[in-house]
Order: structure tokens, then C-alpha cells, then sequence
């Protein structure tokens, strides 16, 4: 997951993130080291707030922008 690259682009914290996306610091810590998987919604609201594709935060796709 991209998450991490696209985290510290934008400049923000795990917890600041976490707090934004009313998660817990450590799931977001796990997700970008891979120890977790974020189920459906969080994915949404991930790919949402960074403003880019579920494909694209799953690395399944180069194409950052949402598909319309």
C-alpha cells in the first residue's frame, strides 16, 4: 500500500492522520508496515482523503486520479 509515500508527501503524521480519520495511530503504523489490512472503508476514506484511487493506494495502478 502507498500509504506511507503518500503520508509523508503530504507532510502529515501518523497521528495526525489518525486523528483526521478518527483511527487509531498504531492501525495506521500497521497498515503502511503492512502487518494489517484496511478493510473496505478505510480504504475509502484513505484513497478520499489523500484524493486519490482505491487502485492506485493498493498499488494497482501508476494513476493516481480518481476514475470518472
Amino acid at each position: 500500500m502507498r500509504l506511507k509515500e503518500l503520508r509523508t508527501k503530504k507532510g502529515i503524521t501518523q497521528q495526525k492522520l489518525a486523528i483526521d480519520l478518527n483511527l487509531n495511530q498504531n492501525s495506521i503504523s500497521r497498515y503502511e508496515s503492512g502487518v494489517r489490512e484496511a478493510d473496505y472503508s478505510t480504504l475509502i476514506a484513505l484513497a478520499d482523503y489523500f484524493q486519490v484511487s482505491v487502485d492506485y493506494l493498493l498499488e494497482r495502478t501508476e494513476n493516481p486520479n480518481f476514475y470518472k
